[in-house]
């Protein structure tokens, strides 16, 4: 396996036509075992879930099927869309805000099998987080070696959120189409990047973001090339777009404004590109008055955020993978709206973990001691951390 050191200039490969192939059957056996430690830290984190929901008197399963966005994507695939929740004060939630890929994919499950909505959610996000983690995997051995693979796919299933990605909510969805696009652009696999980005699109709002990194990988390329390029890399660059603009558009028809009927409807939910305005203020809220501990966690995560960016960037990582870290981060630190779900928007960031992977294998090779710690305490903040927020906090995710 042909391994890319961090240091080296953001590049996009073509895929090799030439040479000996590469074996697969030790690629896969070692993708195995990075999904079978992804597979167990999740494991635990249920069970910690499903002990803190038991002792609580609830039940685990239908805080994992039916919370919060789930209810939402299950109504919009048992009934279509046109649902709209009216408060007092004259705000109007419109299901219009949720993109049809998940919904459609719960309806097709439960269409097809004698699985009932909350079961049908959960097994399509268990299923996506699973496709994720090898994405993830197969990233982190292209840019670096097995065991950065292994380390980013642990840390991704460990984050003090990754509770979401046990529960019914489209975030594994994104990533795993997010992943295998941004190692499809990596290996020059045009048409396929071009195609995941547009299911990407239809997954979730911020999913233009995996657009967003294959039309800068597709220019970069261009440039590089001087124009010299196949039409595969036209093609997949025109497709990586589509699903979301099509969402968009058809919101946007459904409204009577064509370009800005969807972003009126995210605008009465409460959420829209102001810069970081309304976060900044509720920062100040907490830093002076201090909230419930789902915020000041919140702040925090981000925070990191925005620091292990701008590590990744000093490692010079590929241009693809510094667009989509980027733009997933501005989502969540320019936007207003629900100030306590920005790190469950930084969930598919998963670039933003090289650095730490990277870090991680290193410890791991000079002090496996050093690295179980850190592993450790790692899950113990994820699994508490997640029954507290589904469980207790009763907040949206």
């Amino acid at each position: 396996m042909t391994h890319v050191s961090t240091l080296a200039p953001p590049t996009v490969t073509e895929p090799a036509t030439e040479g000996p192939a590469r074996p697969r059957a030790p690629l896969v056996a070692a993708m195995g075992v990075a999904l079978g430690l992804f597979a167990t830290a999740r494991l635990l984190g249920v069970t910690a879930l499903a002990m803190a929901a038991w002792a609580t008197g609830r039940h685990p399963v239908a805080l994992l099927g039916q919370s919060w966005d789930s209810e939402w994507y299950l109504r919009i695939a048992a009934d279509g869309y046109g649902h709209t929740v009216h408060f007092r004060d004259a705000v109007a939630y419109s299901d219009l805000a949720f993109f049809p890929l998940y919904p459609g994919l719960i309806r097709a499950v439960t269409e097809l099998t004698p699985i009932d909505g909350p079961g049908a959610g959960l097994l399509i996000s268990w299923t996506a987080a699973a496709v994720a983690a090898c994405g993830l995997y197969a990233i982190g051995v292209r840019l670096h070696d097995h065991a950065v693979g292994t380390a980013l796919v642990l840390l991704w299933g460990l984050l003090p959120h990754s509770v979401v990605l046990s529960m019914a909510y489209t975030e594994p969805v994104l990533t795993a189409f997010a992943a295998w696009s941004l190692y499809a652009v990596l290996s020059g696999r045009w048409l396929w990047a071009g195609a995941l980005a547009a299911g990407a699109g239809l997954a979730r709002p911020n999913g233009f973001a995996v657009a967003a990194a294959v039309l800068a990988g597709a220019a970069y390329e261009v440039w590089r090339r001087r124009g010299k390029v196949s039409h595969r890399l036209w093609t997949g660059a025109a497709l990586a777009p589509a699903g979301w603009g099509a969402y968009v558009l058809w919101v946007g028809h459904r409204k009577g404004d064509l370009l800005g009927g969807y972003f009126e409807v995210q605008r009465l939910w409460g959420s829209r590109f102001d810069f970081g305005y309304e976060s900044l203020r509720f920062i100040k809220h907490l830093l002076l008055r201090g909230d419930l501990l789902v915020f000041p966690m919140a702040m925090v995560i981000v925070a990191a955020g925005m620091l292990l960016y701008g590590l990744l960037v000093a490692d010079r990582a590929p241009l693809p993978l510094l667009v989509y870290a980027g733009a997933l981060l501005l989502i969540a630190v320019g936007g207003s709206g629900f100030f306590e779900s920005k790190p469950r928007f930084l969930l598919p960031a998963f670039p933003l973990l090289l650095p730490l992977a990277v870090a991680l294998a290193r410890t791991a090779k000079a002090r496996p001691r050093h690295a179980t710690l850190v592993v450790g305490a790692l899950a113990g903040l994820s699994f508490a951390y997640g029954a507290y927020l589904v469980v207790i906090a009763h907040k949206p995710l």
